[in-house]
C-alpha cells in the first residue's frame, strides 16, 4: 500500500482545507490535500491531469460560484480522467432531496460537514478507515479507459 493518498478538494473555504489539513496530521498522515475553490478550477485541474491524481474528491456542493459542485460531478462522472474516482460530497446540510440529487449525478458517498476541529479529526479518521484501509481503488495509471 503506498503512503501517499492524494485527496482532492473542492471547497470554496479556505479554512476547510487549513483544518483538514491540520488534523490529517494525527488522524491521516497519509493524506495530501489538493485545494481548488471554484468549479472553473476544478475542472481545469481535471483537465489538466497528467499522472498520478487523486485517490478521492471531496466535493462540497455549495460552491458560491455560478455552478454547484454537483455541476462538476456532473462533468468529473462525463471525462475519462474521473469518471472511475470516488467522490465524497460534503455538505453543510442534508436534506433528503440535496442527498438524492448527489447520488443521481453519481457520488459515491454524502458525508456532512462537521461543525468542530474534534470532529473533523474524527471524520478523517474514518476517512482514512474506510478510504485507505479498506477500499481497493483502481490505480487510475493502470486503467485502460484512460
Amino acid at each position: 500500500m503506498s503512503n501517499q493518498f492524494p485527496i482532492l478538494l473542492v471547497d470554496d473555504d479556505p479554512m476547510i482545507a487549513d483544518i483538514l489539513t491540520k488534523a490529517a496530521k494525527s488522524n491521516f498522515p497519509e493524506a495530501s490535500f489538493i485545494h481548488v475553490t471554484t468549479f472553473e478550477a476544478a475542472k481545469r485541474y481535471i483537465e489538466e491531469l497528467e499522472g498520478k491524481g487523486p485517490k478521492i474528491v471531496l466535493l462540497d456542493i455549495d460552491l458560491q460560484d455560478k455552478v454547484d459542485g454537483l455541476d462538476f460531478l456532473a462533468l468529473l462522472r462525463a471525462h475519462p480522467k474521473g469518471r472511475i474516482l470516488p467522490v465524497v460530497v460534503l455538505s453543510a446540510s442534508k436534506t433528503a432531496q440535496l442527498v438524492e440529487r448527489a447520488y443521481t449525478f453519481g457520488a459515491s458517498s454524502f458525508t456532512v460537514k462537521p461543525f468542530s476541529y474534534a470532529d473533523w479529526k474524527v471524520y478523517l479518521s474514518n476517512l482514512k478507515s474506510y478510504w485507505y484501509e479498506t477500499v481497493t481503488l483502481l490505480d487510475v495509471r493502470h486503467s485502460n479507459n484512460l
